[in-house]
């Protein structure tokens, strides 16, 4: 072959195959992101799914219910602390993994039953009281989400459901 048919091949390579094998690079490095993101979300859904199984273990605590149970004798007060604490972990870990201030769409549908969760758990009275002490030491940015949200746990989802 010819010096210059070599050099045509080459600029075909660099203006054409360079730029779409970069493409594919990108292309593959969001579906990577995108399933990490899913892994994310599969670990800390299947986290709070154990910590739920810790609630029915201890169904005398009463921790489903709204309202603090305040005949609790001393060790159980101190298994509702346990699992409080176990449970503001699992929150902030989810709030440092998953929580963004620009989140996609998709993120932030996902993001919003952490908070609801949050909100849930904000709305006990016991959990409430407890929250200056559960939050001590952890994350700053967290630590100000969670009282935020325990400040104000009844904000409506805005869905309009009717029967």
């Amino acid at each position: 072959m010819s010096t210059e048919l070599w050099e045509l091949l080459s600029y075909i390579v660099t203006v054409i195959a360079l730029p779409v094998a970069v493409g594919f690079f990108i292309l593959e490095q969001r579906k990577e992101r995108a399933n990490e993101e899913e892994a994310i979300w599969q670990q800390l859904s299947d986290a709070y799914i154990d910590f739920l199984k810790v609630v029915i273990d201890n169904a005398d605590l009463q921790l489903r219910t709204k309202a603090a149970v305040t005949n609790l004798n001393a060790e159980q007060l101190e298994r509702r602390r346990v699992i409080f604490d176990m449970l503001i972990s699992l929150f902030e870990r989810a709030y440092l993994l998953a929580y963004e201030e620009d989140m996609n769409e998709k993120q932030r549908r996902l993001w919003h039953s952490w908070e609801d969760y949050m909100r849930e758990w904000c709305q006990r009275e016991d959990f409430c009281r407890l929250l200056p002490e559960l939050i001590c030491g952890e994350d700053p940015d967290f630590a100000a989400y969670i009282t935020g949200l325990a400040q104000n746990p009844a904000i409506e989802c805005g869905v309009n459901v009717t029967l």
